[in-house]
């Protein structure tokens, strides 16, 4: 029999399980796909990801880059798969989708100790448990966690970006760089860019205001005593193009557009904006656009973002779509390592306890597979210090005011102030990563914390 039940196969729920097993658990984890799918899943591979390919930075010095580089230090199992499937993408660490699902998969489904059953879980186990179900936990589940916890569900709307066959886009438009030349010294750049002038940039923006949306789904609607948010109000982090675009003309040439740091080498000179496409696959046939979540129909897409230069005759190989996530309102229901406050065996890792970005989701994990093998052991459960990222995030989930609480990336804002206040931008990047580095290597020397992984 398992020591612990996991339900949720993403990155929180295979970060989890791996800790775990390697602390000596025997881990039963419950992926309800393939046999059921989410509207936004392809595949049956664990931990597929639909939004963005890119993890983000690997720059210490910024926010997301830190916290990748305490999860490395923590011999985090997820970011040891990202980095073995990562593709070029200048500073950023991006992966190949299929071979990093399939490679978190495959290793995980050889790790000892874990069993992985393809398996809808329509209610949460009675024995000790992390649910890591993710923003589409299905509604059998919701359900009984709703009932579990007391407390009714937050909800917010994500939105994914459309990928293209990059063998589709005209070449004698578009070209290959990065922003400050930055990129790949082997390469011509790791992104392909689509310049825009002023009058194309106009043209654009006019029909992506005023194209046709998608009605939400059944299952997005929300339930008669469910507190949603108005048909006008997204997560900021992951607002729809034409969410942003509507706010003001120039929005989006100071957002996913903005040309800083491109030179169009056919005039020398700054586009008025520019479209960056990020690969996709290890082959470089495929191409994201960075930074387009949108909620259009598939032939409102199709319409609008051909008249971008470069892309008038694009294939579209995924659409981009906009979907409900849920997630629990964790300083109501949770402690800082995690762990339920109704419930001592039921921890909650991802999103669905307001973690957001891969990164995030990933460190939750980690936290939750550490403490629930040392609550099965009755050892004192680890809560990582607030001047690291991780432990930052951790603290945030539990203590901001539950009344306005929402999912939160990794930022600097989180960690406490420096002793030594730093002017510069940059600089207190560099003192905050410092900082962070130097207590989190003191914190793992304390605690002995990585003594059981190999």
């Amino acid at each position: 029999m398992a020591d612990l039940i996991i339900v949720g196969g993403g990155l929180a729920g295979c970060e989890a399980a791996w800790q775990a097993a390697r602390r000596g658990l025997r881990v039963t984890l419950y992926e309800m796909r393939p046999h059921t799918q989410t509207s936004v899943h392809l595949t049956g591979w664990l931990a597929e990801i639909v939004c963005s390919n890119s993890f983000g930075t690997n720059q210490r010095h910024r926010p997301s880059g830190l916290l990748k580089t305490e999860l490395r230090s923590l011999n985090s199992f997820i970011m040891r798969c990202a980095d073995d499937s990562s593709l070029p993408a200048g500073r950023a660490l991006a992966v190949d989708r299929e071979t990093f699902a399939i490679t978190v998969t495959e290793r995980l489904g050889n790790t000892p100790g874990v069993e992985i059953i393809r398996q809808e879980i329509t209610a949460v186990p009675e024995g000790p448990c992390i649910v890591a179900s993710g923003p589409l936990t299905s509604p059998a589940l919701s359900t009984s966690i709703s009932v579990l916890l007391g407390h009714q569900f937050l909800y917010f709307y994500d939105a994914v970006s459309p990928i293209v066959e990059s063998g589709s886009i005209d070449m004698s438009k578009a070209f290959w760089g990065s922003r400050y030349d930055k990129g790949n010294e082997e390469t011509e750049g790791d992104y392909l860019n689509c310049p825009l002038d002023e009058q194309e940039y106009k043209q654009f923006i006019d029909a992506l205001v005023d194209a046709e949306k998608v009605e939400l789904k059944p299952f997005e609607q929300p339930e008669n005593d469910t507190p949603m948010p108005s048909a006008n109000k997204f997560f900021e982090a992951c607002l729809p193009i034409e969410v942003l675009a509507a706010r003001e003309i120039q929005a989006l040439s100071y957002g996913p557009l903005r040309p800083v740091g491109i030179t169009d080498p056919r005039t020398g000179r700054h586009p008025f904006a520019v479209l960056q496409l990020r690969q996709d696959d290890l082959a470089k046939t495929l191409v994201n656009l960075v930074g387009f979540q949108t909620n259009l129909t598939y032939s409102e897409q199709e319409r609008v973002f051909r008249l971008i230069p470069g892309l008038e005759q694009a294939v579209f190989v995924r659409y981009g779509q906009m979907h409900r996530n849920t997630y629990i309102n964790a300083p109501h229901c949770l402690h800082q390592t995690g762990q339920s406050r109704q419930r001592a065996n039921l921890f909650f890792a991802g999103q669905i306890m307001g973690s957001e970005g891969y990164a995030g989701n990933v460190a939750s994990g980690l936290v939750a597979g550490i403490n629930m093998s040392r609550y099965l052991k009755n050892q004192e459960f680890l809560s990582f210090p607030r001047e690291t990222m991780i432990g930052a995030l951790m603290h945030y989930l539990i203590y901001t005011d539950p009344e306005n609480f929402q999912p939160m990336k990794a930022n600097f804002g989180l960690l406490p102030v420096l002793d030594n206040p730093v002017r510069s931008k940059r600089d207190r990047g560099f003192a905050f990563s410092k900082r962070a580095i130097r207590t989190l290597s003191e914190f793992i020397s304390e605690t002995g914390i990585n003594q059981y992984v190999q």
